[in-house]
This record gives structure tokens, C-alpha cells and sequence, in this order.
């Protein structure tokens, strides 16, 4: 009896497994988040908090995470090249940004890079466009995703697991702008 209740455990256990493994094999190489927001402001103000790193601090979602993150800038003191470096607890990691792309005001590309708590490589890019009065601005994130992060996102989507912090981010960047 205790054998054949471990039996249909150990059959239900690798059942699992595989299937998990299967729906894994289906998901894209890569992922998208994007969130994008209008602010009553033109893109010559809004610009320079995103291509400055030193900005940051008064619209990024996770400054407010962790205030106590340790920070660091180097490079340029802004647009391509500027970089930015942090080291945080468990709500923010470790990880650094450097400006690849700055096509004033419309346009801010970075590379993304995070070393804990998971390595991972992303692409970033703010796109701003004015549309009369206002400049509708885009948060695009883009990444590859590798096979065990597949895995990981048959149970986690990275669309809500960041998505939240994007719109929290850009409504507190309207704020800044609409001063």
C-alpha cells in the first residue's frame, strides 16, 4: 500500500515536471514591458530626468524601495555614457545602467544590467513625443529570456511582476515635470 501511494506521488511529482517543462519550451526567447504615460509638460523638460542618472532619485520607484541602497555614478554626468551603479537589499538588487542612446528630447536608450538577484542583460528606452500640450512618454524594457527563465515565467510574469513599478515610476516623473 505505502508503495503504491509513493509510486503515484513519485508518477504525479515527474508528471509535474515535465509538464512544467513543456510549457516552458513554449514561452518567447524574449520579453517586453512597456507602460507609457502624458505628462503636461514638453519633452525639453521631462528629457533631462531621464538622461541625467542624479534625477533619478525623485521619480524612480526604486529609490523609494530602498533608500538605504548604496549608489554610484560615473562616465559622463549625462546622456551617453553617463552611468549609474547600485547595491540594495532584496527589493532592488544589484545591478548598473549605462546611457547607450540620447537623441535629445525624444529619445534615451540604456543597457540595463543586473547581477543579483538574478543576472540578466536588458534594454531600456524612454521615448518621448509631443503631442500639443502634453508629451506622451514609453517605458520599454526588452530582455532575452534563456530557457531557465522560462521555466521561472510559467509561474512568474515579468509584465506584472514590474509593470506596477513602471507606472509608478512615470506618475511620479509627471509629477517632477508638471512642477
Amino acid at each position: 500500500m505505502l508503495k503504491t501511494i509513493l509510486l503515484t506521488i513519485a508518477a504525479l511529482l515527474a508528471t509535474g515536471v515535465v509538464a512544467v517543462l513543456i510549457l516552458a519550451s513554449f514561452k518567447p526567447d524574449t520579453f517586453t514591458v512597456q507602460r507609457a504615460i502624458a505628462i503636461n509638460a514638453p519633452p525639453e523638460r521631462i528629457y533631462p530626468l531621464i538622461a541625467d542618472f542624479r534625477a533619478w532619485s525623485a521619480w524612480s520607484p526604486w529609490d523609494k524601495k530602498d533608500p538605504a541602497m548604496k549608489r554610484s555614478l560615473s562616465g559622463a554626468e549625462s546622456g551617453v555614457g553617463a552611468r549609474y551603479a547600485w547595491d540594495g537589499d532584496r527589493n532592488v538588487g544589484q545591478g548598473s545602467m549605462e546611457i547607450t542612446e540620447a537623441s535629445a528630447p525624444s529619445r534615451v536608450g540604456l543597457n540595463l544590467d543586473f547581477l543579483k538577484p538574478f543576472e540578466a542583460h536588458n534594454k531600456v528606452v524612454f521615448a518621448l513625443q509631443s503631442q500639443g500640450q502634453t508629451t506622451n512618454v514609453t517605458w520599454t524594457m526588452t530582455g532575452p529570456v534563456p530557457f531557465f527563465a522560462k521555466i521561472i515565467h510559467v509561474v512568474m510574469n515579468m509584465d506584472r511582476m514590474i509593470g506596477d513599478d513602471f507606472e509608478a515610476g512615470l506618475k511620479a516623473m509627471k509629477t517632477q515635470a508638471e512642477r
